[in-house]
């Protein structure tokens, strides 16, 4: 999985007092840290346990691929419940992932490709390093839709909604 130190943090790295420097983990262990509480919160979903919904920020947010689907941690705990109680939520494994952090290494965000039971998704997320380990503050999800197929979807979902809002009527 790449790794890349944004360019604006990459220089705030370098110009922070030697005492600074020796504090923060270096960028590769950094990284590391980040790809294994990511791979271990999809983990988690994959499992249906209940620590998913921990290791995301009281606050956080979470974008799903349909429209309506911008909820808080609570609202997306709350929709779902029957998956997890049912002990059959969904299984994200990442093909790719980039990783960008502040040079304080409070804040990460990334982008991950993934293999999904939709087929490919893509993803971006924001982490905030707490001290004692991460949470995830922003994290949305996308079905990849390859540019050649992207007219016949488009088609698609505009049929599909002018039949939705023609029944709301």
């Amino acid at each position: 999985m790449a790794t890349r130190l944004a360019p604006a943090a990459l220089v705030c790295a370098m110009l922070a007092p030697p005492a600074v420097r020796a504090q923060l983990p270096d960028a590769a262990e950094f990284t590391r840290q980040v790809n294994a509480f990511v791979d271990g919160w999809h983990d988690d979903a994959a499992n249906t346990r209940p620590a998913y919904f921990d290791k995301i920020a009281p606050n956080g947010v979470y974008i799903g691929t349909d429209k309506t689907e911008v909820w808080t941690r609570d609202q997306f705990k709350a929709w779902a419940k029957p998956y997890f109680d049912a002990k059959k939520a969904w299984n994200f494994t990442a093909r790719k992932r980039n990783v960008y952090f502040s040079s304080d290494r409070r804040y990460v965000w990334f982008d991950e490709q993934l293999d999904t039971q939709m087929g490919t998704c893509q993803a971006s997320g924001v982490l905030r390093n707490t001290g004692k380990g991460f949470l995830v503050e922003h994290y949305q999800l996308s079905l990849a839709v390859p540019n050649a197929l992207m007219n016949g979807f488009t088609k698609a979902i505009a049929e599909f909604e002018n039949k939705s809002q023609g029944k709301a009527d």
